[in-house]
């Protein structure tokens, strides 16, 4: 009997520490733990934004795009939902997708941008990005812009981004999808010669008969 006692003991101790150190990544907060952690931590607290950069342009073109990468370091999904910025009246999650005719064409995304677990989503020229719309201000290479991202659940988080000059991002913006008419990200500077494109405002149209 004197031998079972501090064995006993022994055991007891050792289950307990086992308990507890299943339980501390529950409390932990990292986001690169599959446990617990990731389950309850909100898009918010997991989601990250890294490279994030936008097209330069300016208040009188209108618009301009957000690109850059969104990084989930919680073991739990999370998707963003909205987004705002002080230098825009109106900010939209869009992508470029193929219409009919199989021209490719921005659109508001449906569900906005899901984000995987220990995974990430880009956003890209071309792809998936965030819309600045009704220009506030010019936009120049060199400044920075704040956005703030609203994910599922009513969570959000802010980023600042750099403002570049960008030679790129010329999609045929049709506007089907919610009836903006919407043009290109405010690359007035490269896109002098491209038909296809309705770019530089609001104004800019006027005659384009199936957005």
């Amino acid at each position: 009997m004197t031998m079972d006692t501090p064995r006993t003991a022994a055991l007891a101790a050792a289950v307990a520490l086992l308990l507890a150190g299943c339980g501390a990544p529950d409390g932990g907060g990292s986001g690169g733990d599959g446990g617990g952690s990731g389950a309850s931590a909100t898009g918010g607290e997991a989601v990250t934004v890294e490279d994030a950069w936008v097209k330069a342009a300016t208040e009188e073109d209108g618009m301009t795009g957000v690109f850059g990468e969104l990084v989930n370091g919680s073991g739990a999904e999370a998707a963003v939902t909205a987004a705002s910025s002080p230098a825009a009246g109106r900010v939209e999650l869009h992508e470029v997708a193929p219409d009919e005719g199989g021209n490719p064409v921005m659109r508001e995304k449906e569900g906005g941008f899901p984000v995987p677990s220990d995974g990430s989503h880009p956003l890209e020229p071309g792809a998936d990005h965030i819309m600045l719309m009704d220009l506030r201000e010019d936009l120049r290479p060199g400044d920075e812009i704040t956005v703030e991202l609203e994910f599922a659940g009513g969570s959000t988080a802010e980023f600042t981004a750099p403002v570049k000059e960008y030679e790129g991002a010329e999609e045929d913006y049709g506007g089907d999808a919610d009836g903006e008419g919407h043009e290109s990200h405010g690359d007035d500077e490269d896109h002098g010669g491209d038909g296809e494109e309705e770019h530089g405002g609001e104004s800019g149209r006027g005659g384009d008969g199936d957005h």
